[in-house]
């Protein structure tokens, strides 16, 4: 499970990363020691109403690794723990996030299997309409951290997940290509 923190939506052109975390997911069960998280210096000023979304300031990032050694270090950690998917909510913005920034770079990002929680409640719940990552925690019951932050909302991921894949389990699905058909082009 992974997330990223913004300045701002505009990541194409005038925002940047400054936070990028994640946490490991193994047998239905969060391994809450295996997290990574770090601030990101996006090199431009952040903005008072982010601040006050994520409450990171220009101090927590000014002594932060920069966009490319971060996201280095965030695929250092995935490989460390073998990952084999990255899962994130609404995770296409994730993804265009590290492709931009690495594109500054002059850098692409290899194609990475991806899992949205969004898909898989579309599949699970298809009435359900709404993109909120809380109160999708709320709707299934699990565990809800700290909002606006990339390892807050890594961990409500984390345990969103495990609680959709149970469902998904209940309807007789099982395996590996059941949840990637499931979660295919749904959005």
């Amino acid at each position: 499970m992974f997330d990223t923190e913004t300045t701002g939506f505009d990541i194409a052109t005038t925002d940047r990363l400054i936070e990028i975390a994640s946490v490991q997911v193994q047998d239905l069960k969060v391994l809450e020691d295996g997290k990574f998280q770090t601030y990101v210096n996006p090199n431009r000023q952040i903005s008072r109403e982010i601040t006050e979304l994520t409450h990171i300031s220009d101090t927590d990032v000014k002594d932060a690794p920069l966009a490319l050694d971060a996201i280095k270090s965030f695929f250092n950690n995935v490989n460390e723990h073998h990952s084999v998917c990255l899962v994130g909510h609404y995770v296409s913005f994730d993804m265009l996030v590290l492709k931009n920034e690495l594109k500054r770079s002059k850098l692409g990002l290899k194609k990475q299997q991806t899992i949205d929680t969004l898909d898989l409640i579309g599949f699970i719940a298809p009435s359900y309409d709404m993109r909120d990552l809380h109160k999708y925690a709320r709707a299934f019951n699990s565990r809800i951290y700290e909002r606006h932050t990339a390892l807050g909302d890594s961990l409500t991921t984390a345990y969103l997940f495990i609680e959709l894949l149970h469902h998904f389990k209940d309807r007789g699905l099982h395996t590996w290509g059941d949840l990637l058909r499931a979660t295919e082009n749904r959005l």
